[in-house]
C-alpha cells in the first residue's frame, strides 16, 4: 500500500467531509476513495471517518491521524525537494480572485507562466467572496481589502492604489469638484451595502491626515463589475483600485476626482489553508502573483 498517497486521500476526504466531493477533486471514482480509505483504516487498525447518510466527520482516531498525517505530508514533500531541488514544480493548483483582478491582470499573465512551468495547471475563478478552501479544494485566494479574522494562512503582497472616480455625464449635471466639500455634494454609490438612503464615510488622504465625508447615494451593488458600471452609466461615484480603472481613466470614459487627496490604499493579501505551508508549487504560484501585483502598489504604503 502507498502510504502517502492514502493519507493524501485521507486529508482530502477529511477536509471535504465527503468522499464523492473528495473523488471529484481527485479524477477518481467515489469508489475508489472509499476503498483507499478502507484499506488505510485496516492498515491502521482504526476507525478514521463517522459515516452518516448526510454527513462524514473524523472520529477520535482519525483526528490524531489529521493531525500528524498532514506533518508527514509536508515532510515528505521538503523530502523530496530536498534531493531534487532543480525538479520543475508540477500538479493542480486551484486559485481564486476577485472576478476585475482575474480577468484584467491574471489571466493576461497567465501563458508566460505556463510557459515557465510546463508542468503546472491552473484552474483560475474569479469571484469576489471568501470561499471555503478547504471544503472548495481550493489552494489559494487572492484577496484586496480587510480580510478579518480567518483560519487561514496570509501572505499580505502590498497595497493597492485606489482613485475616487465619476462620469464626465455625472460631473456635467452637477459641476466641477474642486475640493471635497464639492465631491461630497455628489451621489455615490455603494459597494457591499443597501443604499438605504444612509451616508457611507469615504476616507482620503490629504496634507493634514486622513479625513472622511459622508457620501450619499441611492444605488448599491454587490460586485466590482457592476459598481464601475454604474460610474460608466452616471449613477454616482465610486473608490475604486486604480488598476480596475486605468483603461477608463485614460480614454476618459471616467475621470479622477481630486488625485492629490487619493483614498488609503488596499491592502492585497493571498491566503492559504496551513497545510499548505512549504509547498513549493504553492509558493511558486504566490511568487508569480507578487510580482504581477508588484507595478500595481501605493508607493508609500507600508504593510
Amino acid at each position: 500500500m502507498d502510504l502517502l498517497r492514502h493519507l493524501a486521500l485521507f486529508r482530502r476526504v477529511a477536509d471535504c467531509g465527503s468522499f464523492s466531493r473528495a473523488a471529484e477533486l481527485e479524477g477518481l471514482a467515489p469508489s475508489s476513495v472509499s476503498s483507499a480509505i478502507g484499506q488505510l483504516e485496516r492498515h491502521l487498525g482504526a476507525r478514521l471517518f463517522q459515516r452518516t447518510t448526510r454527513q462524514v466527520r473524523l472520529s477520535s482516531d482519525g483526528e490524531r491521524l489529521y493531525a500528524r498525517g498532514v506533518e508527514l505530508l509536508a515532510d515528505a514533500d521538503g523530502i523530496a525537494q530536498l534531493f531534487r531541488p532543480d525538479a520543475q514544480p508540477s500538479g493542480l493548483l486551484r486559485v481564486e480572485a476577485p472576478a476585475r483582478m482575474a480577468r484584467l491582470l491574471l489571466a493576461p499573465a497567465l501563458p508566460a507562466f505556463l510557459e515557465v512551468y510546463p508542468d503546472i495547471t491552473i484552474e483560475l475563478g474569479g469571484s469576489d467572496r471568501i470561499s471555503n478552501l478547504i471544503g472548495d479544494g481550493i489552494d489559494c485566494v487572492l484577496r484586496v481589502g480587510p480580510i478579518g479574522d480567518l483560519d487561514l494562512v496570509a501572505r499580505p503582497l502590498g497595497q493597492l492604489q485606489q482613485a475616487t472616480c465619476a462620469s464626465p455625464a455625472l460631473l456635467a449635471r452637477h459641476g466641477p469638484v474642486a475640493d471635497l466639500d464639492a465631491l461630497a455634494a455628489l451621489p455615490a454609490i455603494h459597494f457591499g451595502q443597501s443604499p438605504g438612503g444612509r451616508a457611507e464615510p469615504w476616507e482620503f488622504q490629504t496634507a493634514d491626515g486622513l479625513v472622511t465625508r459622508p457620501m450619499h447615494g441611492r444605488v448599491g451593488v454587490g460586485n466590482a463589475e457592476t459598481y464601475i458600471a454604474c460610474a460608466l452609466a452616471g449613477l454616482g461615484a465610486i473608490q475604486v483600485p486604480r488598476y480596475d480603472v486605468a483603461d477608463l481613466l485614460a480614454t476618459g470614459q471616467l475621470c479622477e476626482l481630486l488625485p492629490d487627496m487619493p483614498p488609503p490604499a488596499l491592502p492585497v493579501t493571498v491566503l492559504y489553508p496551513g497545510p499548505q505551508r512549504g509547498s513549493r508549487l504553492l509558493q511558486v504560484l504566490i511568487d508569480w502573483l507578487d510580482g504581477i501585483i508588484a507595478p500595481l502598489i501605493a508607493p508609500d504604503a507600508t504593510l
